[in-house]
This record gives structure tokens, sequence and C-alpha cells, in this order.
């Protein structure tokens, strides 16, 4: 006997405890039961004061010894109390039953030795998860040794589990690369920013196979206004990549709008001059520049010379400019969004896209030509950047093509880990790479009548960079994640979110978790943020979190009855995230000082 119930308040039993146990024993986080003649009440220890155990009620055993949580009826102040035995602790920490193929062993428990804790792979793996936790918390490390476990099963082999993982710091190379001599049917593949690496294949996007959106998110844009424009510079680009005569009439059709705007405006004869020269110098084509002869019966003047100003300051050819002019008009030709079916390079888009701003109206406004030229700047920017590298897509490839190609390895086979090292470039292209793909992920799966069965498992490390309360909203209509996380199970499409800074992070996204694996946490902003955001958190969860070990974690959720607390074994081998050592960095022998002196 432990003791005797002395009190109950709301869900918390108090046990005046047998001194002589609370002298042999520390029982706080031990699990006790309290046993009637009908009823079996399963509870843990959260505190004990003056010999005063606290136990937060958790669930009971009914009467197949089966581990049910929740309470409905309390324990009577007559009730037996125990600790519960060491055999019976899985029933209420772990699955009731471990399976290789149903079930994952994450860790031990550090409050029970020798008991390993799994969980469902379907309630953990088929829901999103969050894990949280300071640097030096062991986040990587944690998240490295679960995978590791779930692909080092030896009878049960997951051939076609995918998952996407985007890594802020290239950690994740190192802890996978040589899995497959562990696992010889499980394949790594490395996709990397880094141009240097000959390890890894570099990141390369098929231009072609982005939409209006993913232009707005690779380029920034930051106003609903601007999509207008992106819009109609992919529907240029599917003229500008064909052949010449096509491209011909549509530049001389957007050029001769553009002018006649101009011929129109009632601007003085000076204005109307200078901006002609102005659109011609930046946009012609052979057929339409200043250079252009236009003939009149008896004689032909080039196009700039019928621009002069005369003596009453007045444009005297303007009835024939403007005549020349619509002669270039076509309303017969029809624009249409690229379908993938031909390709296309920045050179082609960035072309596309200027003439896309004069046809859109940024020459007559000064407010529609602010609102775009970001977005120009931003274009000519990458196009002359050393990041154009991960658009230049060698051949043409449809987008299951590319997909598929994303999930093979180098030896052909399924790969079913895939590393996305975004360490090379700088924040917001590694953010929008993140969401590129992610989006061409879900769309994938959605767009596929057999999607869900080949589920696909993104996850993001350092994700308070990309997971945010952006303007996306705003701007295309919805947050691409916060999508995923509220319609991406249905579609087989899981997140898994991995942040040292919770409170930076989409309240929308972290809502949608089903499961929680919190290390250590110490800043009160984010030790509020989770007791505010996250489902079923307790307070006797948040007082763990200020205590915990380095790879220790209270874990909570769909997939697991009761909040527990896992200790993770380290991955074999590690990811690439050991804090360095100063200390050998800084101090040398004093001899070797001598001899350097020297």
């Amino acid at each position: 006997m432990l003791g005797n119930i002395i009190g109950i308040e709301e869900n918390t039993v108090l046990i005046q405890l047998n001194p002589e146990v609370v002298k042999n024993q520390n029982l706080v986080n031990f699990h006790v039961i309290m046993e009637d003649p009908e009823k079996k009440i399963v509870g843990e220890i959260t505190d004990i004061k003056d010999n005063i155990g606290y136990v937060n009620l958790l669930g009971e055993f009914d009467d197949q010894n089966r581990f049910v949580v929740g309470v409905i009826r309390k324990p009577s102040f007559g009730a037996t109390i125990k600790l519960i035995s060491k055999e019976k602790i899985p029933l209420i920490i772990s699955t009731n039953e471990y399976k290789e193929d149903r079930d994952l062993i994450l860790g031990e428990s550090p409050i029970y030795t020798g008991v390993n804790l799994s969980v469902s792979i379907n309630e953990f793996f088929a829901n999103h998860f969050a894990v949280f936790g300071n640097s030096g918390s062991g986040k990587s490390c944690s998240v490295a040794r679960i995978i590791q476990n779930l692909f080092e099963k030896q009878n049960a082999i997951p051939y076609r589990a995918s998952f996407f993982i985007f890594d802020a710091y290239g950690e994740y190379h190192q802890a996978f690369k040589e899995l497959y001599k562990k696992s010889p049917n499980i394949n790594f593949k490395a996709l990397t920013t880094n141009t240097n690496f000959s390890e890894s294949e570099v990141i390369k996007i098929p231009l072609w196979l982005l939409s209006v959106d993913d232009i707005a998110l690779l380029l920034g844009a930051d106003k609903p206004s601007q999509l207008p424009v992106i819009e109609k510079a992919l529907k240029l680009v599917t003229i500008f990549g064909h052949e010449e005569s096509l491209v011909i009439k549509h530049k001389n059709d957007i050029i001769a709008r553009a002018l006649l705007d101009i011929l129109s405006s009632g601007r003085s004869s000076s204005q109307i001059r200078d901006q002609i020269f102005s659109v011609l110098s930046h946009y012609n084509t052979s057929e339409l520049n200043l250079e252009t002869e236009i003939y009149q019966p008896g004689y032909t003047r080039s196009l700039k010379q019928c621009l002069f100003i005369d003596a009453s300051g007045k444009i005297r050819e303007m009835e024939l400019l403007t005549t020349f002019m619509e002669s270039f008009l076509n309303d017969e030709l029809e624009l249409s969004l690229p379908d993938g079916t031909f390709t296309y390079n920045l050179q082609n888009l960035q072309d596309a896209f200027d003439f896309a701003l004069i046809s859109e109206g940024a020459l007559k406004s000064e407010k529609v030509s602010d609102d775009f030229n970001l977005l120009k700047v931003r274009l000519h920017t990458l196009v002359a950047s050393d990041y154009a590298t991960y658009f230049d897509y060698p051949e043409y490839i449809t987008k299951e093509q590319y997909i598929r190609k994303l999930m093979t390895a180098d030896n052909g086979r399924k790969a079913q880990i895939i590393n996305f090292n975004i360490n090379y470039v700088d924040d917001r292209l590694a953010k929008n790479l993140t969401k590129i793909f992610s989006k061409m992920l879900f769309d994938y799966n959605k767009d596929n009548p057999n999607g869900a069965k080949l589920p696909f498992n993104i996850v993001l490390e350092e994700a308070h960079r990309y997971v945010q309360n952006d303007s996306d909203i705003e701007i295309l209509g919805y947050n691409i994640f916060e999508r995923i996380t509220k319609e991406g199970r249905k579609y087989g499409v899981l997140l898994g979110i991995i942040s040292q800074r919770p409170s930076e992070i989409s309240e929308t996204a972290i809502s949608q978790c089903s499961n929680f694996l919190i290390l250590k946490m110490l800043h009160p902003k984010d030790v509020n943020y989770i007791r505010e955001m996250v489902p079923n958190v307790t307070e006797e969860i948040i007082k763990k979190l200020r205590i915990l070990q380095p790879g220790t974690c209270v874990a909570f959720g769909s997939g697991f009855k009761v909040p527990v607390v896992i200790k993770f074994k380290m991955p074999d081998p590690s990811p690439s995230s050991s804090s360095f050592d100063m200390s050998r960095i800084w101090f040398i022998d004093r001899t070797k000082v001598q001899n350097q002196n020297n």
C-alpha cells in the first residue's frame, strides 16, 4: 500500500503517502493504480509535498485488462493504492502489443528502466506532427533516430515510404547516406544547393512546371495586383518559346497598343515623343522600331522622323503614326497559360515579363509601374545570378516524370528518403524553394486519383523560417503549409514541423498537428505559446519542459494514450549538428605555440 486517499480536487487525487515508501524511493512520474471492487483507476504522481502525493488521473483498466484513456468515476477514499507493475506499464505508455509492421519504437522510458516506448505508425505518420525544442536540446538527433528506427526494421521493410526532408543546414546527409548498409532495400537520395558538392545532385526545377502562384512565390510578390502581369508573362512565354514569326506578331501587337495609348494620352508633344523613343529603345522588333520605314505616296520616312515636332509645337504626323500602329493590332491572337507540354527558360520568362509589363499598362501609370518593377528587378537579378542554375533543367520532363525522378535513387530503385540541402542559398530563396516543392507534391497527390496510396511525408527542419503567418493568404488566397495541414491528410501529404521557435510558426499549421514531441524549452514566449496553441497540453507537461535532458522529450497527441517522457538513443551515425568544440579550437600545446613563434 502506498497510502490513503485524503482528497480529490477535479482531476487530481491527494494521497497521504506511507513515510517508508517516500523515504526509500522517489515516486514522481511513476504510475499508480487505485483499485476498488468495480474499477481500477490509473494515475501519475506529478508532485510530492509533505508526504502528500498529487496524482493526475489518466484512465482505467477495463474488464479485459485493457487501458482506457479518460476517467468518468473517481476512486473511492477506501481504494487500494499501489504502484503499477512493470509488466503492465507498456499497456499505458506504449502500444499494447508491439508489431514490427504496425508500430515503431521511438525510444526508452527514462522512468522505467528497460521499457521501450512505441507508437502506432498509422497514428503518428498518417498525421501531421511537430518536434519543438531549444537549440541544443537534441531535435535533429531525435528526428534522425526516429527515421533510422523506421528504416532499420529487420522483417518489415517500409519500401513505399517517401520522406522529403528540407534540410536547412545540411545536417541529415551524414545520418542517412549509408542507411543501405544496414537496410539494403532502403535508398537515400540527396539533392543540394551546393554546386560544388560531388556527393549530391544539384537541385534543379523545370521552370515550365511552375504555375502563376509558384512564380509569384519565387519572385516574392507582395500584392494581389501583381498576379495579372505574372499571368500575362506566363501566357506570353508560351509564344516566346515558339517560332519567331508568331513571336513577332505578339510583340508587335503589344508594342503597338502601348504606343497607341501614348499617342492618345493627351500629353504634350515632347512628352509623347520622348515616351515613344523610350519604349522603342527597350522594346522593339525587326518590324517595329525607331528605324522602321513608313511609306506614303511619293516618299518614305523612318518612324523616328515622323516624331518631328514642328514650329507650332505639334507632331504633324500624329494621324499617320496612329494609322501605322493600328496596322499591327491583331485581335485574333490568343494566349493561354503553359500546360507543361513544352520547355522554356529564365531568359524566355524575362523577355515575356518585360512585354507583359507594357501590356498591363505599366507605361500609363506610375503606381502600376512601381508595383511591377520590384518583380522585374527580382527576375532580372535571378537570371543574372548563380541561382539561375537551379532552374536550368537540361531536358523536357513532365510533372509526373519529375516527381518520380525525385523518388528514384542513383541505383535506379525507389528512394525512401529524399533530402534537400537548402543551406547554400539565402533565406528568401530557401523559403520559396521549400514552398514550391511542397506545393508541387501536394498538387501532384491532390490531382492523382491514387495519390493517397503513395503518401508523402514532408519534414521541415527549422520550420519557423518557412511556416509563417506571412502574406500568402492575402496574395494567393492560401498558405501552402496551412493548406497541407488542413487538407493534406486526405490526399496522403503529411507535414512534420521541426523548430526551436514555435511562437514564430503559423497558428493554423500548429493547430492541425496531431502529435507533439517537445524537448527542453526555456524561452517564456515559446513556452507560453505551446501552452496556448498546442491541443491537450497540460500544466504538468509545461512543468516538465524546463528540466528535460538533451535527447529527452515529452510526447503526446493522438498516437499516445497519455503524455509520456521518451529518451531517444543517439542516432548512428549522427547528423552533423553537434556543437563545435570551442576549447579544442582555442587551445594548443605550449610547445606548438613556441615553434610557431620561431
